[in-house]
C-alpha cells in the first residue's frame, strides 16, 4: 500500500490488526438495471451574473436546490415546483436504447417509495419527467458528462448529450426529492422537485474511488454495493487494486495457481478469495450500467508475495516464500533479471486487458523497496510496454515519475506535501496526474484517535481536512493542465465489511466527489458542510453506516 514504511525483512510480520464490526442499518438496494459506460468530461461552463452558486441562499432545509453534493455548475431558482402525481410519465427518447435504460432506472428508483405507476414511454408531450439527448451547441455546451435540469410546473426535462449525462442528472433528481425516495418500501410524499434550472459540468474527467480487495477480499455483490454508491456522487471510475502480498484476486487461465493458491488468504488469516473471469466481468457490467469505468490494479514489481509464494521461478533464488497474512510492506520483488518475469507480466497484463474495455490498466509501482532503482527502471520500461501492447493506457503510482514514464503515461499521486520535485517534472513534460493525497483523500485513514478502524502513518483526517483543498494548485510547481483528477483510495488492513467500507468512506468520500465535480469558485467548507449534513437522512435511507462527524451539522430528517 503506498505511503507505509518499509519493514526489515528479516523482522517477523506484525500481528493483524483487529477488525471492529460497525453495525449497518438494514436499507435499500439501490438502482438494478443496466445501462452503457461513461465518457470523459469537458471544463465547465462559466456562470452567469444572473446565476446563484449552488450554496447560496436558504439552506437546505428549505431550499433543496441548496442541498445537492457535488455542488452544481450553476442554478437559477425560480418558476414553479414540478410535483409527481399519479399521471406522471417518464419521456424517454425514441431512438436511443442506453437512454431508455436510465428512464428505466429512475422509474425502478422512484416506484417503491412513492407508489406511483411512473410508465416509461417514448411518446414525445410537454408534460412529465422529460429525458432528452441533444447535439449542436447546446451539445457541446454539455460535453459528454453534463446534463441540464429544467423545472416548470407542469415537467421536469433533463438534456444531456449522452445517456451519461443524463444518469448523472438523475443523481441530482434523487437528492432534490425527499430523502426517503431511498425507501423501498411506499412513503408519505409530496414528491416535489423545486423551480429552477441547473446546468451542470464536471471539473474534472477522471473521479475516482479505489477498493483494495487484496488485503480483504471482497465479494462481487459487496462490490456492487459500494458501485451504487459512488454512483449517487458522479464517481466515474471504479480502480480495483487486484493483488498484493496478502492476496491475488482474479484468475489468470495462463498462471492459475495465483489465484487458487495465492488468493486462498489475507491479512490476519482466514479463507481470502478470488473473482472469476465471469465474476470480473459482472463487476465491470455492473460498473458500466452505473456509467463507472473499471480501472484494474496489477501492482509490480514489489507487492508481489502472493505471486511468488505461488511460483517459485518469478524469485531470483528459485524458492517460493510462504503466504503472507500481516500488513507490513516493501519486501517482496519480482526477479527482474529473469526473462520468465516477462512472460509472466506480458500473460497477465494480457489477459487483465482482454477482460477491461476501459481505456486503463494500472500496474502499481510503488514501495519498491527490495527492488534496486536500475531493476525498477528496466523493470517499468518493459511493463509499460507490454500495457501500450494490448491498448490500455498505463497508470502507475507517482513513483513512476522516478524512472521514465511512457508518453500518455498517467501517474496517481498519494504523498503527503505535493513538493516532489520529479512528479512536477513528469507534469511539464506532459505525463497526466491523479491526485489522491494520502493525509486529504485516503479513506482508510483514521477520522481521530478514537476511530474504531482505519489507519495513521499519514495522519487523522477529519472532514473538513479531506474537502479543504484544491487539486488544481495542489502540486507546486505542476502545471493545472496536467490534473485528470481525484481519487480517493480506501486500502483495507482493518475492513472486511460493507459496513466497515461505508464507516470509513462516507462522509469522506462525497467531498472528494465535490473536488472533482465541481468548480473551484463552488468549494467552500461552510457551505460544504451544511449540504453535507442534510445528506445524513438520504444515507440512513439507504442503510450506510456513516460517521457522524461533529465537524458537521447532520440534519435527521
Amino acid at each position: 500500500m503506498p505511503g507505509r514504511p518499509a519493514p526489515n525483512p528479516s523482522h517477523p510480520p506484525l500481528p493483524p490488526r483487529p477488525l471492529t464490526r460497525v453495525p449497518r442499518l438494514l436499507g435499500a438496494l439501490l438502482l438494478a438495471v443496466t445501462a452503457a459506460g461513461a465518457g470523459a468530461a469537458e471544463a465547465a461552463p462559466a456562470t452567469s451574473a444572473a446565476t446563484a452558486p449552488a450554496h447560496a441562499g436558504p439552506g437546505p432545509a428549505a431550499d433543496p436546490l441548496a442541498r445537492v453534493v457535488p455542488a452544481p455548475a450553476s442554478v437559477t431558482r425560480g418558476g414553479s415546483p414540478y410535483t409527481l402525481t399519479g399521471a406522471t410519465r417518464i419521456r424517454v427518447p425514441r431512438d436511443s436504447a442506453a437512454a431508455r435504460r436510465v428512464g428505466d432506472q429512475l422509474a425502478g428508483l422512484l416506484r417503491p417509495s412513492t407508489g406511483l405507476r411512473l410508465p416509461v414511454t417514448t411518446a414525445e408531450g410537454p408534460d412529465g419527467i422529460r429525458l432528452r439527448l441533444v447535439t449542436g451547441r447546446q451539445a457541446r455546451e454539455l460535453g459528454a458528462e453534463g446534463y441540464r435540469l429544467e423545472t416548470r410546473a407542469r415537467s421536469a426535462t433533463l438534456t444531456a448529450r449522452t445517456p451519461a449525462g443524463l444518469f448523472h442528472g438523475v443523481q441530482t433528481v434523487r437528492q432534490l426529492l425527499p430523502a426517503s425516495v431511498e425507501s423501498r418500501t411506499r412513503q408519505a410524499g409530496p414528491w416535489q422537485l423545486p423551480g429552477g434550472t441547473i446546468t451542470d459540468v464536471p471539473r474534472y474527467a477522471y473521479r475516482g474511488a479505489m477498493l483494495d480487495v487484496a488485503r480483504h477480499f471482497f465479494t462481487v455483490d459487496q462490490v456492487k454495493r459500494y458501485i451504487d454508491q459512488l454512483a449517487l456522487y458522479k464517481i466515474n471510475k471504479l480502480h480495483l487494486h487486484l493483488s498484493d502480498d496478502q492476496g491475488w484476486r482474479i484468475a489468470i487461465d495462463s498462471w492459475p495457481r495465483l489465484a487458487t493458491y495465492g488468493g486462498s488468504t489475507q491479512v490476519g488469516g482466514g479463507p481470502g478469495g478470488h473473482y472469476t473471469k465471469d465474476d470480473y466481468r459482472e463487476i465491470v457490467r455492473y460498473a458500466a450500467s452505473r456509467h463507472l469505468t473499471v480501472v484494474p490494479e496489477i501492482d509490480l514489481p514489489g507487492h508481489t508475495n502472493a505471486a511468488l509464494a505461488s511460483y517459485a521461478e518469478l524469485n531470483c533464488d528459485g524458492v517460493a516464500p510462504p503466504l503472507y497474512t500481516g500488513t507490513q510492506v516493501g519486501f517482496s520483488s519480482l526477479c527482474v533479471p529473469k526473462e520468465v518475469t516477462y512472460d509472466f507480466v506480458d500473460d497477465v497484463l494480457r489477459e487483465v486487458a482482454a477482460l477491461t474495455p476501459g481505456p486503463y490498466l494500472h500496474i502499481g509501482g510503488d514501495e519498491a523497496h527490495s527492488t534496486s532503482h536500475e531493476d525498477y527502471v528496466a523493470f517499468m520500461d518493459r511493463a509499460q510496454a507490454t500495457v501500450a501492447r494490448y491498448g490500455k493506457t498505463v497508470i502507475g503510482w507517482h513513483q513512476l515519475t522516478a524512472a521514465r514514464p511512457a508518453k500518455g503515461a498517467v501517474a496517481q499521486y498519494w504523498g503527503l506535501t505535493g513538493r516532489e520535485k520529479e512528479v512536477a517534472d513528469a507534469a511539464k513534460a506532459g505525463t497526466k496526474i491523479i491526485l489522491s493525497p494520502a493525509n486529504r483523500s485516503y479513506l482508510d485513514m483514521k477520522y481521530t484517535k478514537d476511530t474504531p478502524i482505519g489507519l495513521e502513518w499519514a495522519g487523522l483526517v477529519e472532514v473538513k481536512q479531506s474537502y479543504d483543498w484544491d487539486p488544481g494548485n495542489y502540486l507546486r510547481d505542476a502545471p493545472a493542465s496536467a490534473v485528470l483528477g481525484v481519487e480517493a483510495p480506501l486500502w483495507s488492513e482493518t475492513i472486511s465489511t460493507s459496513d466497515q467500507i461505508e464507516y470509513l468512506a462516507f462522509p469522506r468520500l462525497a467531498g472528494i466527489a465535490e473536488l472533482g465535480w465541481s468548480p473551484a469558485a463552488r468549494h467552500d467548507w461552510n457551505a460544504y458542510r451544511v449540504r453535507l449534513g442534510a445528506q445524513g437522512p438520504r444515507w440512513s435511507a439507504l442503510g450506510i453506516d456513516y460517521y457522524r462527524s461533529p465537524q458537521v451539522p447532520w440534519a435527521e430528517r
